[in-house]
């Protein structure tokens, strides 16, 4: 072996270039290069000639622009707090998970709440019948948040609650039964996520209309910035626009925005930006997309302390980005489900290398039901394993100075600063989200992928290739949502009648005239409606009075799904199947003087909506006729619906284990009115053990998750001709 050393030069590049040559695909070294959906080509090769003009790659974490980390020694001395994110339909069931699992090493407790809580609704409420207790835990009144952190003491474990909608009420709860556990503002510490703008791009989950809501954020990181100097106010979220479709780019730009209308919302009220600045803190989803979600992180704390800097922040603490980080739920299978713990493995490895401060890892079972007992400690395992066993954490930012990630890094800051330019171009971000702008943005990219799995351009392991012959059952936690409800109800009745009804009135009543006269801060007011026992929904029902309940439009791309197969990539099976069944469709349109005619609906309080969005652009671009129904049906306005538009099916998706509830009673109303002849199939997460009964309620078609959408499309359509007879 030479001892002369190796020096890099174009010469030994051009070298290089002549060898893979003779092995790349056609001889051409580009086809090597991997083009991200973010529109970013990453290379197969990068030397120290894609780093020589970086301006960033030699920095040190702990300093600006913190783009290695914002801690200056990161897990060497701490490594991120391990949460776990889960309700369990009841307060009792929720507290005693809590308390398992920071007896077995968790470090924070995250709330999942459900759906009725998220929209402002107290569990009695009409509207609510299949929502209570599904998909989280139900908290009507500070009684139910007493029993949730019924001994956890509140003034040691830090608390993260995803809560948006009935921010205030939840807030204030959480607030009033730490006071009565004797734990005083002061001493309070975790995150509300509090991030509106997201929620009315993807998550849905809000109540109000965008000003007043931003009038509550405001509200709430003057209150928390007095009082709670331990607790973060807002924690700006980019997971959901991620599993809502978003690439990696427009998470990042998007929830970058999001948080720099949210600094301008609290400088318009009077507040010094270093007086909360330092409070802030962000989400991240993270996706089996390794290379990127690693330097996405690392560019977003670049861009961070570049925008604070712009608010003329002087304080460190206020131009660092501070993050939690999820493994994608969108990313787990229903088919072949134990590959799931490999991915949300490699997902938690991204974030750990990308620098989050905490992290939620998702049990492997979560694309068929809610997680069990088992599969929740494998996810938590997942983190204390690679904490403990693996010496990761013994080395801060590791791909410092790697050719690649610093390239990439500067990549996505750059590809997202471009569209954060494009959102103040607009007016902010405030406008791009009332515009409907930012939603087709995301919907569009989503759209675009569930096409590139559905072909097979994209690859998932155990749904469009190495598919098992056999699928095995694996056991799913059921909620029984008729005795959380019954439960619910029971203890709401016992609140209102111990209570001082006037008292609590006088305070809904204050509550109402702030929200009218702008005058008062609303958490201040709602922290003393609830310490009387006033009620999720009566907080809610008060700002309403002023603020109004928010009513999206709804909106649908067209043409992006059909390009992945239009584009002349696609060969073999599946561009046969897509050109045959158009073509079974303009034959129905023929022989029937229409086309097929399909409703796609949501029910009841869920408002993840990317399944059905895909879903009504797939069947449009195939050639279907499509009407959306709003958001937030019940099953008797959606039946109504369904038989005005004279549809010959509706579609329902479900992601929030309501469908034993909500979709035996659209059939039962459709049958009521006089329409049993209009189909109903269903998609979305359903357990195995549930097709039954919804096939015994008279549902034609169920398509779990990984189903392509052609292959629903078909079905339908036989089902279709089959009730036209």
């Amino acid at each position: 072996m030479s001892s002369k050393s190796f020096e890099f030069n174009a010469s030994n590049l051009e070298a290089w270039q002549k060898a893979a040559t003779k092995s790349a695909p056609g001889g051409d070294v580009n086809a090597l290069n991997w083009k991200t959906p973010d529109g970013i080509v990453v290379k197969p090769l990068y030397t120290a000639a894609d780093t020589a003009n970086l301006p960033y790659a030699n920095t040190l974490p702990g300093f600006e622009p913190f783009l290695r980390g914002p801690q200056a020694t990161m897990y060497a001395v701490r490594p991120w707090t391990i949460r776990q994110y889960a309700g369990f339909s009841t307060a009792e069931e929720s507290n005693a998970f809590y308390r398992k699992a920071l007896a077995a090493g968790g470090q924070g407790v995250s709330v999942a709440f459900d759906l009725a809580t998220h929209r402002g609704y107290d569990s009695d409420h009409p509207r609510v019948t299949g929502d209570v207790g599904k998909a989280g835990v139900a908290i009507d009144s500070v009684e139910d948040m007493k029993i949730l952190f019924d001994q956890i003491p509140l003034d040691k474990v830090s608390v993260s609650m995803t809560m948006n909608g009935a921010v205030l009420p939840v807030l204030a709860g959480y607030v009033v039964a730490a006071e009565e556990q004797g734990v005083s503002q002061d001493k309070l510490s975790g995150t509300i996520q509090n991030d509106i703008l997201k929620e009315f791009m993807v998550r849905n989950t809000y109540i109000y209309p965008p000003e007043p809501s931003m009038k509550i954020i405001g509200d709430i990181i003057e209150y928390t910035a007095k009082h709670m100097p331990k607790f973060n106010s807002i924690s700006i979220s980019g997971y959901h626009m991620q599993e809502a479709g978003a690439n990696q780019a427009l998470e990042m730009a998007f929830t970058l925005a999001d948080g720099k209308e949210y600094v301008k919302t609290a400088i318009a009220k009077g507040m010094d930006v270093d007086a909360f600045a330092g409070r802030l803190s962000f989400f991240w989803a993270v996706g089996m997309n390794f290379y990127l979600e690693i330097a996405k992180m690392r560019a977003a704390r670049l861009l961070w302390c570049r925008i604070m800097k712009g608010f003329d922040a002087k304080n460190p603490k206020s131009l660092m980005l501070r993050t939690h980080s999820q493994t994608s739920g969108w990313s787990l299978t229903e088919q072949d489900p134990y590959n799931n713990v490999v991915r949300t493995t490699i997902e938690a490895m991204a974030a750990v290398f990308g620098g989050t401060q905490s992290l939620h890892t998702n049990s492997f079972d979560e694309a068929i039901a809610l997680p069990t007992e088992f599969s929740a400690r494998i996810a938590r395992n997942t983190q204390l394993i690679i904490q403990e066993e693996t010496h990761i954490t013994n080395v801060i930012d590791p791909w410092a100075g790697s050719f690649m990630m610093e390239s990439l890094t500067q990549e996505m800051a750059d590809k997202s600063w471009a569209i954060i330019e494009e959102v103040e171009a607009m007016g902010g971000m405030t406008k791009a989200v009332g515009s409907g702008w930012a939603k087709l943005k995301i919907e569009a990219a989503a759209a675009e992928k569930q096409a590139r799995i559905d072909s097979g351009k994209d690859v998932i392991v155990g749904v469009n290739k190495y598919k098992l012959a056999k699928e095995d059952p694996i056991e799913t936690l059921s909620i029984d949502n008729v005795r959380v409800r019954d439960g619910q109800i029971e203890r709401l009745q016992a609140i209102r009648a111990s209570r001082d009804s006037a008292k609590v009135q006088a305070a809904l009543d204050a509550l109402s005239a702030s929200a009218e006269s702008g005058q008062g801060n609303l958490l201040d007011l709602s922290i003393q409606a609830v310490r009387l026992r006033a009620t999720v929904g009566e907080v809610s029902d008060a700002l309403e009075k002023t603020f109004g309940r928010h009513r999206a439009d709804t909106q649908k791309v067209t043409g992006v799904y059909a390009a992945a197969y239009d584009d002349g990539e696609n060969v073999g099976d599946t561009m046969e199947y897509w050109n045959q069944l158009k073509a079974d469709i303009v034959a129905f349109a023929d022989a029937q003087g229409r086309r097929p005619r399909v409703m796609i609906s949501k029910l009841g309080q869920d408002g993840h909506d990317r399944g059905a969005k895909v879903v009504a652009t797939a069947f449009a671009d195939l050639g279907y006729d499509v009407d959306m129904g709003p958001l937030f049906q019940t099953p008797e306005e959606c039946a109504r619906q369904a038989i005005e538009n004279d549809v010959h099916a509706v579609g329902v998706s479900t992601l929030a284990a309501g469908h034993k509830t909500l979709v035996p009673a659209i059939i039962a109303e459709l049958k009521k009115q006089g329409a049993d002849d209009i189909i109903v199939f269903v998609g979305g997460v359903i357990p195995r053990q549930d097709y039954d009964i919804l096939y015994e309620a008279g549902v034609k078609g169920i398509y779990g998750p990984g189903t392509p959408i052609p292959v629903s499309a078909k079905d339908v359509l036989e089902q279709i001709k089959k009730a036209l007879g």
